[in-house]
């Protein structure tokens, strides 16, 4: 089994940062993609930013230039770095992987994690 657990939420100001901290550990032969999606009240849940293997990323367009996603492929780690946040970024932030458990099997099994708060107060 693979887990995911987020680390770094907290409330903060509008203009203010948070980092974000995704760790994977469990039965795992190799890390694939990886994002962070957030689901604010009373919305679907969203894609924030991803990641591949290689650290190539992306960015939702209400984050490009505000937020930077990095991960650490050696510690099995991914980071969401969150600058001038506003008071609609507050959610629910949720870390996403591709995880291969076994070199003999070629499928990467989507995980979740449990969810960190980050609340923006203006």
């Amino acid at each position: 089994q693979v887990q995911l657990v987020e680390s770094g939420g907290g409330s903060v100001q509008a203009g203010g940062s948070l980092r974000l901290s995704c760790a994977a550990s469990g039965i795992i032969f190799s890390v694939g993609d990886m994002g962070w999606y957030r689901q604010a009240p009373g919305k679907q849940r969203e894609l924030v930013a991803g990641i591949s293997s290689g650290h190539v990323t992306s960015y939702a367009d209400s984050v490009k230039s505000r937020f930077t996603i990095s991960r650490d492929n050696a510690k099995n780690t991914m980071y969401l770095q969150m600058d001038s946040l506003q008071p609609e970024d507050t959610a629910i932030y949720y870390c996403n992987a591709a995880v291969q458990i076994h070199y003999a099997d070629l499928h990467f099994y989507t995980n979740w994690g449990q969810g960190t708060q980050v609340t923006v107060s203006s």
